[in-house]
C-alpha cells in the first residue's frame, strides 16, 4: 500500500494558507467596490483611470444630464435606510436565536452526558473494542462546544454577507450610470466578497477546532470527529431560523408591495410611493443574502463533518493518517484557489459590453470553476491519498483505490452542474418552459398557476436522476464516505456559487434604489437586466443547495445508522414503516406552516399599504411621503413570531422520535423526509422561479410574443404578477428551507445517536417490552 505523497506538515500548512488567501482575496474585492464613492463630489479623470475596471470613469455620454448631487445623495439615503432596517432585523432575530442556541447547547450536554451517567472514566471505543476512548462526558462537552462554534460561525457568515450586500447595492446603482459592464463588476465583486469570506472562514474555523480538540483527544480520533459533528448541527440550526425568518420577512413585504402597488394601483415595482418598498428591499438582504449564506455554510459544514466521521473509523482514522484524514478539507482548500482564478474571468479577463452578455458571463463562471476543479480534485486525490485504503461500510471495511475516490468527488461536482443547468432551463425566460407559462397568462391567473405547477413537477425529473446516479456511483466506489465526498464535490466551488447567488439580490436592490432615487429609465433598464440574470442564477444556486442537501443528508443518515448500531433498515418492519410515512409527511407540514406564515404576514402588509394609500393625502401624486417604518415593523414582528413553530418542528422531531420510539423508527423518519423533501424543494423553487421570470419576460417585451402579452398593466401582466406572488413563498421561503430540514434532522440524529442507542425507544420498552 503506497502512502500519500503529501506530508502531514505540508497539509497542516496548506489548509490555513488557502483559507487566509481566500479571506485576503475577499478583502481585495471589497477594496475595489469601496472605491465607488457614495458622495456627490464629481471625480476627475486622471491619466491612470482609463482601464476597463477603473472606478473613476466619467459617466457615459448619454447619461451626463442626470449627474446631479441630489441623485447621489438620495442613493446614499436609501442605502442607509435599507442597511439600518436589515441590521435591526438581524439583531432582533439573533436575540431570539441566541436564547435557542443556549437552551439547545444545554440539551446536547445533558443528553450526551447521561449516556454513561456523566462518568469521567475512559470506555472501550464504539468501533474498535480493543482500544480505549475518552469518556462520554468529554463527548458531551466537546459536542456542545462545536455546536456553539458552528452556530456562531453561521451567524457571523450571514451577518457579514448582509453588511456587504447593503454596502454594495447603491454603489452598483451608481456604476450603472457608466454602463452595464461597470454595474456588473460592482455587483459581482460584492458577491465574491461574501463567497470567499464564507468559504474561507468555514474552512479555517473547522480546521482550528479540529486542532484544538486534538490537544485533548490525542489518538482518540473516533471520539474527536464524533464531537466535531456538532459543528454542522450548529451551522444548520442557525441557517434554519435565518432562512425561515428571512424568507417570511422578505416575502411578506414583496407580496404586499406587488398586490397593492402593481395590481391594484398600477404603479411600477419599487416605486417610492409604495409604503412596503423599503421593507421589500430589506427583505432581499435578510432572506436571500443572510439566510442563504447561513444555509450554504451549514451544507459545507455538514458534508465535511459527515466525511470526517466516516473516515475516522476507516483506515485513515485507525492508522492516524492525518493527510488522508483531512482530504475533505484539502478539497475545500483547492476549491478556494480554483474559485479565485475563476472570479478573474468575470472581473478582469472579459469585459461585459452589452446586456445579452450578462447571463453567459455568469454561466461561464459555473463551467470554468467545474472544469478547473475537476483537475484540482485529481491532483489532491493523487497526492493526499494512499493508492489503496479501506473505508468503513456498515460494520465491514471496504477496500478503495484513490482514483475511485476521485470519481466520487468529481461525479458530485458535475451532477451539481447538471442540476444547475436543468434548473436554468426551467426557470430562465430564454427557454420555452417559462415562455409557455407567460403565454398561458393570456387566459388569466388560473391557467398561469396550472402551467407553473406542471412545470415545477416536471423539473424534478432530471435532477433526481442526477442525484440517483451520484449516489449509485459514489456508494459503489466508496460506500457512505463516497456519498459524503460527492456532496463535498458539489459544494467545492461554493465561493463561486455564493458570489453568483449574492450578485442577484444586490442587483435587485440596485434596481430598487434607481427607481426610488428617480434615476433615468436607461439606468433602470440596466439594473433590471442585471436582476433578470441574477434571478436565473439564484435559481441555479437553490438547485445546488437542494442537490447537495440530498447527498449530505444521506451520508449523515449512513453515519447515524452505523453509530446507532443498526445493521439493516427494513422498511417492512412496522417500527421503520411508521417512521417512513411520518417522515414523508413532515416536509408537507413544514411547507404548510411556512407558507401560511407568509400569507398571514402578507395579509397584514396588504392592509397597511392599502390604508396608507387611502388615508395619506397626496401619496399617489407623490407630494406626500409614505410611512415606511410601519411596514418594516410588520415584516419584522411577523417573521420573528412565525419562524419559531417551523423551527421547533424540525428541531424537536428527532429528539421526540428517537427518545420515545427509538433509532429504527427515527431511521424511517429520516429516510421519508429525505425522499419527499427533495422532490417538494425542487418543484417549489422551480415553480416560483418560473412564475417570477414569466412576469419579467412580459415586462421586458424583448420578443414579439412578449410584446403581444404586455405592456405592464395589461391583463396578461396582472395574471403574471399574481402567479409571481403565489410563487414568492414557494421559491424564497418553503423551497430553500426544506433542504435545511432534511439535512438538519439527519445531523441532529447523528449528534444524539449515542443517547438514542442507549436510552431511546421508551414507549416500545414500556408498553411492548422492546418488541
Amino acid at each position: 500500500m503506497r502512502v500519500a505523497m503529501m506530508s502531514d506538515l505540508l497539509t497542516e500548512v496548506l489548509i490555513p494558507v488557502a483559507s487566509v488567501v481566500g479571506i485576503f482575496f475577499s478583502l481585495l474585492q471589497w477594496y475595489f467596490v469601496s472605491k465607488v464613492k457614495l458622495s456627490p463630489e464629481r471625480q476627475t479623470r486622471g491619466a491612470h483611470d482609463h482601464g476597463k475596471n477603473g472606478y473613476s470613469d466619467r459617466l457615459i455620454e448619454e447619461e451626463e444630464g442626470i449627474n446631479d448631487h441630489n441623485v447621489v445623495v438620495k442613493c446614499a439615503e436609501i442605502q442607509n435606510a435599507i442597511s439600518e432596517g436589515a441590521t435591526s432585523f438581524l439583531f432582533t432575530e439573533y436575540k431570539y436565536v441566541g436564547i435557542f442556541m443556549v437552551v439547545f447547547a444545554i440539551l446536547i450536554f445533558l443528553f450526551l452526558g447521561s449516556v454513561e451517567g456523566f462518568s469521567t472514566k475512559s470506555q472501550p471505543c464504539t468501533y474498535s473494542k480493543d482500544r480505549t476512548c475518552k469518556p462520554a462526558l468529554a463527548n458531551a462537552i466537546f459536542s456542545t462546544l462545536s455546536f456553539l462554534l458552528g452556530a456562531v460561525t453561521s451567524i457571523v457568515s450571514g451577518f457579514l454577507g448582509m453588511k456587504i450586500a447593503t454596502y454594495a447595492n447603491a454603489r452598483t446603482t451608481l456604476e450603472a450610470r457608466k454602463g452595464v459592464g461597470k454595474a456588473f463588476i460592482a455587483a459581482f465583486r460584492s458577491g465574491a466578497v461574501m463567497g470567499f469570506l464564507l468559504a474561507a472562514n468555514g474552512l479555517l474555523v473547522l480546521y482550528i477546532a479540529i486542532n484544538i480538540f486534538k490537544l485533548y483527544y490525542g489518538d482518540d480520533w473516533e471520539g474527536l470527529f464524533e464531537a466535531i459533528t456538532g459543528y454542522g448541527l450548529g451551522g444548520s440550526s442557525m441557517a434554519l431560523f435565518g432562512r425561515v425568518g428571512g424568507g417570511i420577512y422578505t416575502k411578506a413585504a414583496d407580496v404586499g408591495a406587488d398586490l397593492v402597488g402593481k395590481v391594484e394601483r398600477n404603479i411600477p415595482e419599487d416605486d417610492p410611493r409604495n409604503p412596503a418598498v423599503i421593507a421589500d428591499n430589506v427583505g432581499d438582504n435578510v432572506g436571500d443574502i443572510a439566510g442563504m449564506g447561513s444555509d450554504l455554510f451549514g451544507s459545507y459544514a455538514e458534508s465535511s463533518c459527515a466525511a470526517l466521521v466516516v473516515a475516522s473509523i476507516s483506515s485513515f482514522g485507525i492508522n492516524h493518517e492525518l493527510t488522508a484524514m483531512l482530504y475533505p478539507l484539502l478539497i475545500s482548500s483547492m476549491g478556494i484557489i480554483v474559485c479565485l482564478v475563476t472570479t478573474l474571468f468575470a472581473t478582469d479577463f472579459f469585459e461585459i459590453k452589452a446586456v445579452k452578455e450578462i447571463e453567459p458571463a455568469l454561466k461561464r463562471q459555473l463551467i470554468i470553476s467545474t472544469a478547473l476543479m475537476t483537475v484540482g480534485i485529481a491532483i489532491v486525490s493523487f497526492i493526499a491519498l494512499p493508492s489503496t485504503f479501506t473505508i468503513f461500510n456498515f460494520g465491514a471495511q471496504k477496500v478503495v483505490k484513490n482514483w475511485e475516490l476521485f470519481f466520487c468527488v468529481a461525479i458530485g461536482l458535475w451532477s451539481g452542474l447538471v442540476i444547475g443547468f436543468v434548473t436554468e432551463y426551467y426557470t430562465s425566460n430564454a427557454y420555452s418552459p417559462v415562455q409557455d407559462v407567460a403565454d398561458s397568462c393570456k387566459t388569466g391567473a388560473a391557467t398561469n398557476v396550472i402551467f407553473g405547477l406542471a412545470l415545477g413537477y416536471k423539473s424534478v425529473i432530471i435532477p433526481i436522476f442526477a442525484i440517483a446516479v451520484s449516489i449509485f456511483v459514489s456508494f459503489s466506489f466508496a460506500a457512505m464516505y463516497g456519498i459524503a465526498v460527492a456532496a463535498l464535490g458539489m459544494l467545492s466551488t461554493i465561493a463561486t456559487g455564493l458570489a453568483i447567488d449574492a450578485y442577484g439580490p444586490i442587483s435587485d436592490n440596485a434596481g430598487g434604489i434607481a427607481e426610488m432615487a428617480g434615476m433615468s429609465h436607461k439606468i433602470r433598464e440596466r439594473t433590471d437586466a442585471l436582476d433578470a440574470a441574477g434571478n436565473t442564477t439564484a435559481a441555479i444556486g437553490k438547485g445546488f443547495a437542494i442537490g447537495s442537501a440530498a447527498l449530505v443528508s444521506l451520508a449523515l443518515f449512513g453515519a447515524f445508522v452505523s453509530r446507532a448500531a443498526i445493521s439493516t433498515v427494513d422498511v417492512l418492519t412496522p417500527k421503520v414503516f411508521i417512521g417512513l410515512i411520518i417522515g414523508a409527511m413532515l416536509p408537507y407540514w413544514f411547507s404548510a406552516m411556512t407558507m401560511k406564515s407568509v400569507g398571514s404576514a402578507a395579509l397584514k402588509m396588504v392592509q397597511e399599504v392599502r390604508r396608507q394609500f387611502n388615508s395619506i393625502p397626496g401619496l399617489m401624486e407623490g407630494s406626500a411621503k409614505p410611512d415606511y417604518a410601519t411596514c418594516v415593523k410588520i415584516s419584522t414582528d411577523a417573521s420573528i413570531k412565525e419562524m419559531i413553530p417551523p423551527g421547533a418542528l424540525v428541531m424537536l422531531t428527532p429528539l421526540v422520535v428517537g427518545t420515545f420510539f427509538g433509532v429504527e423508527t427515527l431511521s424511517g423518519v429520516l429516510a421519508g423526509s429525505l425522499v419527499s423533501g427533495v422532490q417538494i424543494a425542487i418543484s417549489a423553487s422551480n415553480t416560483g422561479g418560473a412564475w417570477d421570470n414569466a412576469k419579467k419576460y412580459i415586462e421586458a417585451g424583448a420578443s414579439d410574443q412578449a410584446r403581444g402579452l404586455g405592456p405592464k398593466g395589461s391583463d396578461a401582466h396582472k395574471a403574471a404578477v399574481i402567479g409571481d406572488t403565489i410563487g414568492d413563498p414557494l421559491k424564497d421561503t418553503s423551497g430553500p428551507s426544506l433542504n435545511i430540514l432534511i439535512k438538519l434532522m439527519a445531523v441532529e440524529s447523528l449528534v444524539f445517536a449515542p443517547f438514542f442507542a442507549t436510552h431511546g425507544g421508551l414507549l416500545f420498552k414500556i408498553f411492548w417490552n422492546g418488541k
